[in-house]
């Protein structure tokens, strides 16, 4: 096997299946069971690491389970591969803010601004400060 095949699905599993997960994972995350959501997304990281959505779904899992370094370790995973991830740079404020980073958390606030000005991440950029 070379290193640009993909890994081989688990038995039981399909591409069709991750999608599944996947989506099961944003209703659960929905509905307030964020460790339910990381379960389902493991196995679907497992099989398609490179997934930009699902390290982004499992990240906002992760925060809102208030597993903070595992959050900011997922953020800026997506950050490496896409810095204009307006979205990124906002969550990962929040997470440098609940972690009382805040000087990193104004970067990253005013990053997710400048990328995208709409209103909240305007207000939490405090510009004019």
């Amino acid at each position: 096997m070379s290193d640009t095949t993909p890994p081989a699905a688990p038995a039981g599993q399909s591409p069709e299946t991750h999608v599944i997960d996947y989506r099961a994972a944003e209703r659960l995350l929905a509905a307030r069971d964020p460790r339910g959501a990381v379960k389902l997304l493991d196995s679907v990281l497992a099989a398609h690491p490179e997934s930009t959505a699902a390290r982004l779904l499992r990240a906002r899992a992760f925060f809102a389970s208030a597993q903070l370094r595992r959050a900011e370790r997922e953020f800026e995973l997506v950050l490496e591969r896409e810095p204009d991830n307006a979205f990124a740079h906002f969550a990962l404020a929040r997470t440098h803010e609940r972690s009382g980073r805040h000087q990193q958390a104004r970067k990253h606030f005013r990053l997710a601004a400048a990328l995208d000005p709409q209103p909240d991440y305007l207000a939490a950029a405090r510009f004019e400060q």
